[in-house]
């Protein structure tokens, strides 16, 4: 109902994790590089964590979009919640691989064939897993096993683990220090810098079609910032709400009285700057 009153083609601040919205910091191509990187040299195991809300899936669905346009096989599972059964049906059918056997060997003895084809043909095949942290150590140990599918000098399967900082932590488990040492590459997501929280707002504004993108004023973006704490998908609530608001009340650009408003109305907070530990937003739901 805001976009022709703020000279938008669409809203600039949906939370789907559309992949034309990345916005790439240093950080961001420093992990997407990292990612690719380690698709094209078959490194293997590649891990990507971050705190929640800062991006990750978003930077997968750009990876994703890249994977396709280079034509590489892909299965992606983001139902960490999965039986170990579910879990290759899920990958196989992703995956396009027929197969009427049930049996987790044959299975196998499917997907190791169609590698080897895709290998073969100079293609390649990547295993994206989504929300890894809620994953068994059951599943992270049937999912390394899945590296043993390989040639004496190449990975045939390369598999991205993305999840929270959890993830890493149920990976130092002792049970699961196979898995850990056959990750070979690492990426981070990470909070935005005022700067770069300023920059995020500016081209997602430009994305959904405003000629003048000075649609918050400076104050209004620190605010943004402040409430926040550089975490996107917070940054999207906050600056969704501001213009919705703003369009109510007729103001434009928006002001920070009313991005102050809305992190009220969503019960952020901030910790005084004195404090040692950064401050944590709060929202009334669970992400």
């Amino acid at each position: 109902m805001y976009k022709k009153f703020f000279g938008l083609k669409e809203n600039p601040f949906n939370v789907n994790p559309d992949p034309r919205y990345l916005f790439l910091t240093h950080n961001t191509q420093e992990a997407l590089a990292c990612l690719t990187y380690g698709i094209e040299t078959r490194k293997g195991f590649i891990l990507l964590t971050g705190e929640v809300g800062t991006g990750k899936t978003t930077l997968i669905n750009k990876l994703l979009e890249w994977l396709h346009k280079e034509r590489v096989s892909t299965a992606f599972v983001f139902n960490p919640r999965l039986s170990v059964s579910q879990f290759f049906d899920f990958m196989m059918a992703d995956f396009g691989i027929p197969c009427d056997s049930r049996q987790k060997g044959q299975m196998l003895l499917k997907l190791n064939q169609w590698l080897l084809e895709r290998y073969q043909a100079g293609e390649r095949a990547v295993l994206i897993v989504d929300e890894a942290q809620n994953l068994s150590p059951q599943m992270l140990e049937e999912i390394r096993l899945l590296t043993n599918l390989e040639t004496s000098t190449e990975k045939l399967l390369q598999i991205v683990l993305s999840g929270q900082p959890e993830l890493e932590q149920k990976l130092n488990q002792p049970q699961l220090r196979q898995l850990r040492q056959r990750i070979t590459l690492r990426a981070k997501t990470r909070h935005l810098t005022l700067e770069e929280t300023q920059g995020y707002i500016h081209e997602r504004l430009r994305i959904a079609g405003a000629e003048n993108t000075d649609i918050f004023e400076p104050e209004a973006i620190a605010a943004v910032h402040r409430f926040a704490r550089g975490i996107p998908r917070v940054t999207n609530l906050l600056c969704e709400h501001a213009l919705v608001s703003s369009y109510v009340d007729q103001r434009n650009p928006v002001p920070p009285e009313i991005v102050v408003e809305v992190a009220r109305d969503f019960d952020l907070y901030t910790i005084e700057p004195t404090q040692q530990s950064p401050a944590q937003p709060f929202l009334n739901s669970t992400n």
